[in-house]
């Protein structure tokens, strides 16, 4: 429960004792947990979605699914990927990149990739709201984007060199992660293809996979690896392709 609370902290701005923000052992240990965190927030905005549209478009439902996602996270992921974005797009050499990306200041790259990331995410969740088969995207996307999370942290090396203040950051983080996190995480997963259907959940699942792929491949090339903000970016990414991927099959 403990690993729990810390994944939910770590991963949400939902309130948690506050001792367990820097319980790095445990945080390390929370990893497994991250998909059932995802499905937590996956049922808040199923949730919401089912409100919001008796009373609301099914565009402005999505845009308000979109902020609920960016309060309840904190932007956290958003702010990653605006980081690789203007790092990837602005940096020439593996420290000009790293350096970019350690910059709080958001650039042109990142501010572009932002607004198209979020403008396709509304789309498509309006899409699926429009055609009533948004419940289950809401669902399972969240769910296993964080079990890319996980995955892309036991593929690839971390980049950075790991320094006193970075003990709790998401990319130093994962060197404490094990391959028992991934698999039970992954076991975590399993049942929603029974749940939601074998076709669409597996498709989903092969689409954050071969993202996932892809994503620590070019930081592997780029950078030497990993860091927090790729992770979260790949999160993004994940969540995007997947969107895209239902509203493909309305």
């Amino acid at each position: 429960m403990r690993s729990l609370l810390c994944a939910i902290a770590f991963l949400t701005r939902v309130p948690v004792p506050q001792k367990l923000h820097t319980a790095t052992a445990d945080l390390g240990r929370s990893a497994r947990y991250f998909p059932l965190v995802g499905l937590l927030l996956g049922a808040i905005y199923a949730g919401a979605a089912t409100l919001l549209m008796r009373i609301f478009s099914p565009l402005t439902t999505a845009a308000l699914i979109t902020a609920l996602d960016a309060v309840l996270t904190g932007a956290l992921h958003l702010d990653g990927f605006a980081d690789m974005a203007d790092g990837f797009g602005g940096g020439r050499t593996k420290d000009d990149v790293l350096r970019i990306m350690r910059d709080h200041a958001i650039g042109s790259y990142g501010g572009v990739a932002l607004v198209v990331a979020l403008l396709l995410k509304t789309a498509c969740v309006s899409d699926l709201l429009a055609a009533r088969q948004a419940l289950y995207p809401l669902f399972i996307i969240p769910m296993l984007s964080r079990w890319g999370m996980v995955l892309m942290s036991r593929s690839a090396p971390y980049a950075r060199v790991t320094t006193e203040g970075e003990r709790i950051g998401t990319g130093a983080l994962t060197k404490s992660f094990s391959r028992s996190d991934l698999v039970i995480a992954t076991l975590f997963c399993a049942p929603l293809p029974f749940v939601f259907g074998w076709k669409r959940t597996l498709a989903c699942w092969l689409v954050v996979a071969a993202m996932t792929a892809v994503i620590s491949r070019i930081c592997k090339y780029r950078i030497g690896g990993i860091t927090g903000d790729t992770v979260g970016a790949n999160l993004v990414l994940s969540e995007i392709a997947q969107f895209l991927l239902a509203d493909f099959f309305i």
